[in-house]
């Protein structure tokens, strides 16, 4: 899923206390001949709240199962994002299907300044101080995975001067 991100380290969950946060639970319903079969769809983001994060999708016919499908999804799905102290290292835009997510760094007491799905992914990867904005899908499945490709493409000042191949007060003058 994050093969496209150069800069995605995939985290092992083993020692880390993740905390899971449930985006959001949908009933779908399929016709069949013999009526309506009624099932769920459940999306997770599991965190440590201190950069490390995943999402995940768990289905079934009820809902106890299919969150629990989902946090088993997410575990496998875990990677972390570089962190500035308690915001981000710099503005980030990402997007995925109809969805559009902005996230900016705010200063320190400005709080988590974020709707629904992203509010809990920022919560779950530890950000405390970030203004975001929404925009076009709302539908949860977008934005969290809309959420995740901006917080994919964050890279910090050592990783910029790394692949720069300067040194990290290069990175500033430039």
């Amino acid at each position: 899923m994050f093969q496209k991100y150069k800069s995605a380290e995939l985290v092992k969950p083993g020692g880390l206390d993740l905390k899971d946060r449930l985006v959001g639970v949908q009933r779908v319903t399929k016709v069949t001949k013999g009526g309506r079969a009624f099932g769920f769809s459940a999306i997770v983001v599991v965190g440590d709240e201190a950069g490390v994060v995943g999402q995940g999708l768990g289905k079934s016919k009820d809902v106890a199962t299919a969150i629990a499908k989902a946090v088993e999804d997410a575990k496998k799905n875990l990677v972390r994002i570089p962190l500035k102290g308690k915001t981000l290292p710099h503005e980030q835009k990402g997007k995925f299907g109809g969805a559009r997510v902005n996230i900016m760094p705010a200063a320190e007491g400005t709080g988590v300044i974020a709707g629904g799905a992203v509010r809990t992914v920022l919560e779950a990867v530890g950000v405390h101080d970030v203004l975001s904005k929404s925009q076009g899908s709302s539908n949860p499945h977008n934005v969290v995975k809309a959420t995740f490709d901006a917080l994919l493409q964050l890279r910090d000042a050592n990783a910029i001067a790394r692949d720069r191949g300067i040194s990290l007060e290069q990175v500033f003058k430039a």
